[in-house]
């Protein structure tokens, strides 16, 4: 059995998974706690989130997440971790808004209908993870009566852990119930009016041929476009309450350029005989185990097939070692015990000694007799027997047969027994070894942890992989080398503070914080950070992370304040705060460069209308502009018109106001002016639309519960206290 599968025997072992993830989690109305600890992670509608909820929450995720990635055989890292506490928030956010919604609807399960939805009676389906959990072992479809015993084993237990977990269960199930009936009654409420149906479903049935001539704005350069400071001011007056310029969250921006630190020649040299002098040893090592923990940057060691190595882009990668594409021959054609490199392979110089080999790829079948467990030595002795008498009558030509009567290995049953495509590594020890060694065509029996397998062995690839012990070492600046870089990143920093505290124009002080940057060589990004959710993208260390918001958030923060030198793992960073924006109305110098654009765009589209404005058609506009009237077919559906692109404005018109025949006026788009004439509309078959397929095409719960999150205005501070900021 492949190690992956082991997960199903642990589900089976448990009431329901969810239960252990959402069960345990308090309900906010149920906590009391220390009002200080509720200071801080932040708030839903007003409500602050509360502390031992949330930390629950944190709990419970981060055990589900460590036990999945545990299962696939990958590592959980910090980054994984803050994944898990993400999910947590969520469910907490959600928890609180749901929470509210089926007080004020007064949205209420009965016990009827509780165990209705958890059998799948009375109308409800049977559930996925209960029709998994309570399988019945001989048919593989859920059996009641094993949820039932279940069920009573918990209510009458005089644990009261075990009881707890049942009521943990009743209450992540009733929420589920809950929301299904809130889900239900939002859209019973949705509904089209006879007038709005058929207007959608004309303009969904419709096709218009037209004919068009465009001016693009690009046909007109920039710089030929005169904006004085005072009517771009006098654009921003006019403009600034315009819903496409809005602030829809309060933020702070942030400016920034890092300096790597890189090994010095000095650097190179030494780590250069580095790795000639491991080489050596390693060649000459008597315990590999002891000699890779002690000299390689990656920590690992297996002298089981776990340590197979493929080609970079094999499927198999994700769970295994790697080498280059262009190693391959050369690691097919070593002997074991064979010192290979040095070289590179993702960032690192790796050498590698082969401690064995195993085929590339082996396929088989067989008959699982399951010992679900067991180590009771006459449970395995009864399960062996059995196999021993099925092997007096088992043959190529039956196996098959044998296989749906008798294999507990529900997985492999449908394709006869039969696994393929696998390597040592993907099973364990002893049912690899034995696909491994065995003559192809040999029937025989093996044990294993899953109980007695009647196995036979069908292919095996007469290629192999390597078994390696590897050494990862990368090339890292000295303390030296990164000390110089210091130097210089503080140099540039009081040069930068020098000059831009004598600025006082907040545009002054940005451009050059970039000119600066630039002229050392640097290229500088901007950051933005929204203050009710605060989210530090493109650094690699939290301390990094801490300094930046630091300088956005902390004290009195003024444009222009520049960080110290920031160290993120192999660089320098250097960040100024370059704007802080409340929410609604935008600054001056937050939509400058858009209004400018924008500003420019109209003036373009002026010009343009006003040379193309006299023409009585379409052929007489494009002999004169010197371009072509181009045909087209569009729909109001897909507000896309082919040589041009996406004109949701100019179909909107075409389709509400305009006659067949007709010549518009030169109409404003998103890339130019268009003089259209229709031709023709064509109407399609119009009997398959309908409300109900309308509706049916919109994702509504994520849309409602999407519109809740806006209208609760989530505070999310938990970055901010992470970062020893209180706000």
């Amino acid at each position: 059995m492949k190690n992956k599968m082991k997960s199903k025997q642990i589900a089976l072992t448990l009431f329901l998974i969810p239960t252990l993830i959402f069960g345990q989690i308090t309900h906010p109305s149920e906590t009391t706690g220390n009002s200080e600890k509720q200071i801080g992670y932040g708030s839903v509608a007003g409500e602050m989130v509360d502390f031992e909820m949330y930390e629950e929450a944190c709990k419970a995720f981060q055990t589900q997440d460590s036990v999945q990635f545990s299962q696939q055989q990958r590592d959980y890292t910090s980054k994984d971790r803050e994944v898990s506490y993400d999910k947590a928030w969520n469910y907490v956010v959600e928890t609180i808004l749901f929470e509210k919604e089926y007080e004020a609807l007064g949205i209420e399960v009965s016990q009827k209908e509780f165990y209705a939805y958890l059998f799948g009676t009375d109308g409800f389906p049977v559930l996925p993870e209960i029709a998994l959990g309570f399988a019945d072992p001989v048919t593989g479809l859920f059996n009641a009566k094993l949820l039932e015993e279940r069920i009573e084993e918990l209510k009458s237990s005089n644990d009261e852990n075990v009881q707890k977990l049942w009521e943990d269960s009743k209450k992540y199930y009733t929420d589920r119930i809950k929301q299904e009936k809130y889900f239900s009654l939002v859209k019973q409420g949705l509904f089209e009016t006879k007038i709005e149906v058929a207007e959608a479903c004309s303009s969904h049935n419709e096709i218009k041929v037209i004919s068009y001539v465009l001016r693009r704005y690009s046909e007109i350069n920039d710089d030929e476009i005169e904006i004085s400071d005072s009517e771009l001011l006098k654009y921003y007056e006019d403009h600034k309450n315009d819903k496409k310029y809005e602030n829809e969250y309060a933020r702070r921006d942030v400016r920034f350029f890092d300096i790597e630190i890189i090994p010095s020649k000095d650097d190179s040299l030494k780590f250069e005989n580095e790795i000639i002098n491991v080489k050596n040893s390693f060649a000459t090592a008597t315990n590999d185990s002891l000699f890779v923990i002690q000299n390689s940057d990656v920590k690992f060691y297996s002298s089981s097939k776990i340590a197979t190595a493929v080609p970079e882009g094999h499927e198999k990668e994700p769970y295994l070692q790697s080498y280059p594409q262009f190693m391959d021959t050369v690691f097919k054609a070593c002997s074991i015990g064979q010192i290979v490199g040095p070289y590179e392979s993702k960032g690192n110089v790796v050498i590698s000694k082969v401690i064995g080999f195993t085929p590339t790829r082996m396929k088989s079948r067989h008959i699982l007799l399951a010992s679900n467990g067991s180590t009771d030595a006459k449970v395995i002795g009864a399960k062996q027997n059995t196999a021993d008498s099925l092997m007096k009558f088992i043959t190529k030509e039956n196996f098959e047969e044998f296989v749906l009567k008798y294999s507990d290995d529900k997985g492999s049953v449908p394709s006869g027994g039969l696994l393929y495509n696998f390597i040592e590594a993907d099973m364990v020890q002893e049912f690899a070894a034995f696909c491994a060694t065995k003559p192809i065509g040999y029937i025989g029996t093996v044990k294993t942890d899953f109980g007695i397998h009647i196995v036979e062995v069908l292919e095996r690839d007469a290629t192999m992989f390597p078994v390696l012990a590897s050494i990862h070492k990368s090339l890292r600046a000295s303390q030296s080398a990164t000390d110089a870089v210091e130097i210089e990143a503080n140099k540039l920093r009081n040069e930068l503070e020098s000059e831009i505290s004598k600025k006082t124009d907040l545009k002054a002080k940005n451009e050059l914080f970039d000119k600066i940057a630039e002229r050392a060589g640097y290229f500088e990004r901007p950051l933005s950070i929204i203050d009710n959710s605060p989210k530090i993208y493109g650094f690699t260390t939290e301390k990094a992370e801490d300094e930046i918001l630091k300088l956005a958030y902390l004290g009195d923060v003024k444009i222009g304040d520049i960080s110290t030198p920031i160290k993120d793992n192999d660089r320098y960073v250097i960040a100024m705060v370059s704007s802080i924006q409340v929410k609604g109305v935008p600054t001056f110098l937050d939509v400058e460069n858009s209004m400018k654009r924008d500003l420019i765009e109209e003036k373009k589209a002026a010009l343009l209308t006003t040379q193309m404005v006299e023409d009585k058609s379409l052929k007489a506009l494009a002999k004169r502009t010197e371009k072509e009237v181009v045909k087209a077919e569009i729909s109001f559906e897909y507000p896309f018109i082919a040589g041009a692109g996406y004109e949701p404005e100019i179909i909107g018109i075409l389709f509400s106001s305009m006659k067949n025949g007709q010549l518009t006026k030169p109409l404003k788009g998103k890339i130019g002016i268009y003089v259209v004439q229709i031709e023709k509309s064509i109407k399609i078959d119009a009997s398959a639309n309908n409300k109900d397929e309308m509706l049916a095409d919109l994702d509504i719960n994520s849309q409602i519960l999407a519109a809740m999150k806006k209208k609760a205005e989530i505070i999310d501070n938990r970055r901010f206290l992470k970062a020893g900021i209180r706000r």
